[in-house]
């Protein structure tokens, strides 16, 4: 049997499938049949159905007659799955290979290699941290200050995520608060959190980032996301990793549902908008650095003026003010700032 690739299945579905069908409701197809006109389709159909076993010649009354598929099926697709399954098996011997000296020249000063810093760009960024996490042996930190991630990209980090930890790989991640409203991000995190994950919440920290084993650090360039920095000396490692354990003191684990954290939260970030208010900043500024968009920060800021009885931002920036409010934590709760 020739090898059948995607141009004979093609012509298996489109005309060969048909003419069998025919075949085997008329009760057979006469040698002489018309439809086997040389180089029409039907003709290399029949080739195919002859090819595979599909149809068998009766010598005696000259006609041709359907055979059973199941048999048939079986001598085609058994050898694609055994050559599926060798081909799947030999990639991933290679993969493993290229994993030891992928790690070897990572930890090798190189006089003309990328150096302590290497600027990623587009869709360089995301080939990188999949060879980064998947190169990782102990380790994995992220810090997520956005819910922004799309469904799709959100998939992707499942399963390369998933893989770190099923191989022993730790994995803790920081969100901002606002991330508890997203379903796709809530989805993430369950099926990391499953594996062994830890997943924590916080008002505000630093940019996006991702560490593989204290040795090497992804943060974005400036605002442009399209471009990313990849850094690997040691100290400028050491000094985002603390500034990531100073966060995760301060976050809240994500799966918590109960109702004192949850109140801990929204009180959280109420103080947030109260800094943001005080500060002076624009409302784009002030959503984005709470990770929520406008139009919920613009939410939040009604809340405050009906809390404090303000009709303008004026009178509540004055009310605020009058009250010694800073939005830190030794603010009075909601509720407690009483009314003109």
């Amino acid at each position: 049997m020739t090898t059948l690739g995607p141009e004979e299945r093609a012509l298996f579905e489109s005309a060969g499938v048909p003419l069998y069908e025919d075949v085997l409701a008329a009760g057979g197809m006469a040698v002489d049949d018309v439809r086997l006109g040389e180089g029409s389709s039907e003709q290399r159909a029949f080739e195919l159905l002859v090819e595979l076993g599909l149809l068998r010649l009766d010598a005696d009354n000259q006609r041709w007659h359907a055979d059973d598929p199941a048999t048939v099926q079986s001598r085609v697709v058994a050898p694609m799955n055994v050559e599926s399954t060798r081909l799947l098996t030999e990639s991933t011997e290679w993969a493993r290979a290229f994993t030891g000296i992928g790690q070897a020249w990572r930890r090798t000063p190189h006089a003309d290699g990328p150096g302590p810093v290497t600027y990623l760009r587009d869709g360089a960024i995301g080939r990188f941290l999949t060879a980064m996490v998947a190169d990782a042996e102990s380790e994995i930190l992220t810090a997520q200050p956005q819910a922004g991630r799309d469904a799709q990209t959100l998939a992707a980090a499942v399963l390369r995520d998933t893989a770190a930890l099923e191989r022993g790989v730790s994995l803790r991640t920081l969100y901002q608060h606002s991330a508890r409203r997203s379903t796709v991000t809530s989805q993430y995190v369950q099926e990391v959190t499953e594996r062994g994950a830890e997943v924590r919440t916080l008002d505000e920290f630093f940019n996006r980032m991702i560490v593989a084993d204290r040795r090497v650090a992804v943060i974005p360039n400036g605002e442009d996301l399209r471009v990313a920095v990849a850094v690997r000396e040691p100290s400028v490692v050491a000094y985002l990793v603390d500034v990531f354990e100073r966060s995760w003191e301060r976050g809240r684990p994500f799966t918590n549902k109960e109702t004192g954290t949850m109140r801990t939260i929204a009180g959280e970030q109420r103080a947030m908008t109260i800094r943001m208010l005080i500060e002076g900043h624009a409302d784009p500024a002030a959503a984005k650095r709470l990770g929520v968009s406008p139009r919920t920060y613009a939410g939040y800021v009604a809340d405050l003026k009906t809390e404090f009885d303000a009709e303008t931002r004026f009178q509540l920036g004055w009310k605020m003010g009058r009250l010694g409010l800073t939005g830190e934590d030794d603010d009075p709760e909601p509720g407690t700032t009483g009314r003109d």
